[in-house]
């Protein structure tokens, strides 16, 4: 049993990744009916949320239907860190989590996300304010280094558990890489290995078969998998890996139907959180994801895109159906 403090995961966890722009609380509930054992919210600016930004606040939000759920938060600034640590803590979710693996340069470039991996003197310390600020399990979220000449998260797993971090969630790439080339796990496994790491070890990267999750599970030895790009427009695909590893046999692939439902559940769930107007326009970008396959599907998506109103969407939702009854999707 993978656990992280008292929060129960299950013998092997598959993690939703925070991501910006995607995994707000509407995304989250489609993930999780399909199978997410653990979720984090979008990265949450502790600058934004000391000054009481109203994009920075509206990320505090988490539901019960959710848990377990993290905050993940990132600055650069280690008071405001622990500070916005004390604020997260209050809406009560079951783990703060720290982004150290932002690699966009808005982030890095201000000292934040990926760019403490290039002082891990600070890195200690601001993990250590925000563990002392809050009560509950602290979890961290890095990358293996900054460059391929300071590939230190090895150190960095050892530092960050002895000041009290109670999980790791490590993507295998550096932050010069961005998200080119492909994933390296073999540090994730050396971590994994180190008889000191007693904390649960999450690996992250380029997950998006069953196949390469039973594949990774073996070769790595993590005790879980967290998956990111691969879940947009495919929430299935926590259930399609669980069913693999019991089984060995892929789930079939979802039907339209299936489709156009958790497409409509998501725009529901969007339409409840932010509004008929926010809730609407967030939900354009999932589109494409959503239908991706059909052919000549563009008009479709256009008037998706520029439809207003939920029963204006739905009917277009309805109309697809019809439109590709026939079609594998």
């Amino acid at each position: 049993m993978v656990k992280i403090g008292n929060i129960e995961l299950g013998e092997f966890p598959l993690l939703l990744a925070p991501m910006e722009d995607v995994s707000d609380p509407p995304f989250r509930a489609v993930c999780k009916e399909n199978g997410a054992d653990l979720m984090y919210t979008e990265f949450i600016s502790s600058e934004g949320l000391i000054r009481d930004a109203a994009k920075s606040v509206q990320k505090l939000d988490i539901f019960e239907y959710e848990r377990p759920v993290g905050i993940q938060l990132f600055g650069s600034d280690i008071e405001t860190m622990g500070s916005c640590s004390e604020i997260a803590s209050k809406v009560n979710p079951d783990l703060i989590d720290i982004n150290y693996g932002c690699p966009v340069k808005n982030v890095a470039c201000r000292g934040a996300g990926a760019a403490l991996l290039q002082d891990i003197p600070k890195m200690v310390k601001m993990t250590e304010a925000v563990v002392k600020s809050t009560h509950l399990p602290v979890t961290v979220k890095t990358r293996l280094g900054w460059d391929e000449n300071t590939k230190n998260v090895q150190e960095v797993a050892e530092r960050l558990q002895d000041i009290g971090i109670q999980a790791l969630s490590v993507h295998g790439r550096t932050r010069v890489q961005m998200y080119k080339g492909q994933a390296d796990w073999t540090l994730i496994a050396r971590i994994k290995e180190n008889p000191r790491i007693t904390i649960p070890i999450f690996g992250n990267g380029d997950v998006d078969t069953p196949e390469k999750a039973l594949e990774y599970k073996s070769l790595y030895g993590v005790d879980g998998i967290m998956i990111g790009r691969a879940t947009i427009g495919n929430p299935w695909i926590f259930n399609d890996i669980k069913h693999y590893m019991k089984t060995g046999i892929r789930m079939a692939p979802p039907t339209l139907a299936e489709r156009v439902a958790v497409c409509r559940r998501h725009l529901e769930f969007s339409i409840r959180w932010k509004g008929p107007i926010a809730g609407v326009f967030e939900m354009r970008r999932h589109y494409t994801n959503y239908f991706r396959g059909l052919e000549n599907f563009k008009p479709f998506r256009m008037r998706l895109v520029e439809g207003m109103s939920y029963d204006e969407l739905d009917g277009v939702l309805n109309e697809i159906i019809h439109e590709y009854s026939e079609q594998v999707c």
